[in-house]
């Protein structure tokens, strides 16, 4: 049998409790879904906002359907780019606070696009070990060389631009908001070192945009508009849609449509992605009521792990609780879902070994209950 290896490589998987399955459900809300005919608590979704269900943006997406059809027809440069996603650009331009903006249809797409089209293998990139995966396939596809300094370790960062002497391209980038342990990056130290050696720093808002910054994400939190060269966010989390963007300069996003294969060769993005993504935006822009809930109910789930002894420093609405075995993280997530739970086991290669965990999000939508039980169940599976 020629694919009997990879049966070889998913039992070694399954021996070491790093098998992973696609589980179907059918959503309810913002907050719950439906498996198995039994509705369950969701704690595990990026929709930071619980905009997915806001009435406007599912009436946005729907007119957007009604009126343009369901398809894009291709990418945008051979199929033409629909009028829905200018506008969407100059809004995403004028919210992130820069010249332009150029949306993809994937943040994956976005990273990967963007640091394979401005780094090339004469040119260097500093990267957080703890970047996502997409930043860290954008830095093996560019084919710079790329250094890889401890986490959130700016002392070494500048150890290594002291040793770049050179007219080439040197590119910083960092997640803000990193995504499996929920702490922040240093921007400010990165943004003076950027400027200091005449490096680009790039900046991955995923997890950032919709939550820091009264939702305007980390240029504004630090104050550093102006000072990073490269914002990518998502349409994919707190924007309640599917996507990514990166804005900048009009010079970058001018290059980025003529260099990044990502964009280029991929389909662009539907209307109604477009349309909820911008309503969802806009959302955001006119009423901070819903970063302020996010933020209220982050800091009463902490409170209650913290009454029930769990121990978590996570500063965002990512809340990571370290069980370090792999068993433990499965059999954890498994009881609670037994409960009517969702929280994720994330287990190597996504984190480091002996660093397993439940990964807990929590959203603006769900309410003390939900926060309540969610905290006491945990508290139980966690024995």
């Amino acid at each position: 049998m020629k694919l009997q290896y990879l049966a070889n490589r998913l039992s070694a998987l399954q021996k070491e409790a790093l098998y992973r399955e696609v589980s179907s459900f059918e959503p309810v809300s913002a907050t719950h879904v439906k498996q198995r005919g039994r509705k369950r608590l969701m704690m595990a979704s990026n929709d930071y906002l619980g905009l997915t269900h806001h009435p406007s943006v599912r009436k946005a997406a729907i007119n957007a359907a009604e009126k343009y059809g369901t398809g894009s027809g291709g990418s945008r440069l051979t199929s033409g780019s629909h009028i829905l996603f200018s506008q969407l650009e100059q809004d995403l331009a004028e919210f992130k606070q820069t010249e332009s903006s150029l949306v993809f249809s994937t943040g994956y797409m976005a990273n990967v696009g963007t640091i394979s089209a401005i780094a090339d293998k004469d040119d260097y990139i500093i990267s957080d070990e703890l970047n996502h995966a997409s930043i860290i396939d954008g830095c093996c596809l560019s084919r710079a060389r790329c250094f890889v300094y401890p986490h959130k370790n700016t002392a070494e960062v500048e150890k290594i631009l002291k040793t770049l002497h050179t007219n080439r391209t040197v590119l910083i980038v960092t997640d803000s908001v990193f995504s499996m342990d929920g702490d922040i990056a240093p921007l400010e130290e990165l943004a003076y070192l950027a400027d200091k050696y005449n490096a680009l720093l790039m900046v991955d808002d995923a997890h950032a945009t919709g939550i820091l910054g009264n939702g305007y994400g980390s240029a504004e939190h630090f104050q550093l508009h102006g000072k990073i060269d490269i914002q990518l966010g998502t349409l994919s989390k707190a924007l309640a849609s599917v996507g990514g963007f990166v804005a900048g300069k009009k010079i970058l996003t001018d290059y980025l449509v003529n260099k990044a294969r990502s964009f280029i060769f991929s389909t662009a993005l539907t209307p109604a992605d477009i349309a909820a993504a911008k309503e969802a935006l806009h959302l955001i822009s006119a009423d901070n009521s819903y970063v302020k809930k996010l933020w209220q109910n982050t800091l009463y789930m902490k409170q209650q792990l913290a009454k029930y002894r769990i121990e978590t420093d996570s500063v965002t609405p990512i809340i990571p609780i370290i069980v370090h075995e792999n068993d433990t993280a499965l059999s954890a997530a498994q009881n609670l879902y037994e409960q009517g739970i969702i929280i994720s086991a994330i287990r190597p290669p996504t984190v480091a070994p002996n660093e397993s965990r439940l990964r807990l999000t929590v959203t603006a939508a769900h309410t003390v209950n939900d926060l309540d039980f969610a905290a006491k169940q945990i508290k139980s599976a966690l024995k």
